[in-house]
């Protein structure tokens, strides 16, 4: 570890960019133009960092529903598509009833941190 988790993930950027530009150049080009969007993030333990990027409930959704829309080749009509879509929708969020790992933790780390936005 390089010390901040800023410079850890810079320079694990870098290695990704080695090991990777000439096979997929706008990957890393996409960070390094978007990197001051990406930085914000390492300002947080890594607990939340961990469930910032593992929580995303609507790319949970979106993956979802592109799996199976994809598994139907074709649809009889807009009506077959909506169902399908609404029962996929019914069955994501039965995951949703699970409490998020370390929330406390994480709720006392906000409250420290953002106790102006958090009311009690």
């Amino acid at each position: 570890m390089l010390g901040r988790p800023a410079d850890e993930a810079e320079f694990q950027w870098e290695v990704f960019a080695e090991n990777w530009d000439k096979q997929y150049p706008a990957i890393s080009k996409s960070w390094r133009t978007h990197w001051e969007h990406v930085i914000p993030l390492f300002a947080f333990p890594e607990m939340i960092r961990r469930m910032i990027y593992t929580t995303n409930a609507i790319e949970s959704v979106n993956s979802t529903l592109r799996k199976v829309t994809q598994a139907h080749r074709i649809f009889p009509s807009d009506e077959a598509v909506y169902k399908v879509l609404y029962r996929a929708v019914q069955t994501v969020t039965k995951h949703w009833t699970a409490p998020i790992s370390n929330w406390k933790a994480a709720l006392n780390w906000f409250a420290l941190a953002f106790s102006e936005r958090i009311t009690h």
